[in-house]
């Protein structure tokens, strides 16, 4: 018996801090760099197989605190530990060089699922 992956749905939120930039030296194209490289290391955790991404923006203005998210990333996983790690880089991704974290600027919920496929106990007509 193979385990399926499961589908997440890793959705972010830009809260407040980052509209209220510059600020204490850091700068939006820093939180753009840090933000870039967490997802570069999430698209290469062992275990995530990325599927697409979809940024909002330009039909959201200001913060997103819950849904409507500002983007989503959509990845298949091997496991809930991989997902919690995938999360977990907002926790550990810097901003500029002062010890600041991404997770200041953004906040990150993962919904987890699978493909949406008939599930093998359902009986179609024929």
């Amino acid at each position: 018996m193979s385990t399926q992956p499961l589908r997440v749905l890793f959705c972010i939120g830009i809260n407040q801090n980052f509209f209220d930039l510059p600020a204490d030296g850091i700068t939006i194209g820093d939180v753009w760099q840090s933000f870039v490289s967490m997802m570069d290391q999430l698209k290469a955790l062992p275990g995530i197989t990325f599927i697409g991404d979809i940024d909002d923006d330009s039909h959201m203005v200001g913060p997103s605190e819950g849904w409507p998210w500002t983007c989503y990333l959509l990845a298949d996983a091997d496991s809930q530990e991989t997902v919690k790690a995938g999360c977990n880089l907002l926790r550990t991704t810097e901003v500029g060089s002062n010890g600041v974290k991404l997770w200041r600027f953004a906040k990150i919920e993962a919904r987890i699922g699978r493909p949406l496929t008939v599930r093998e106990d359902v009986e179609l007509p024929d």
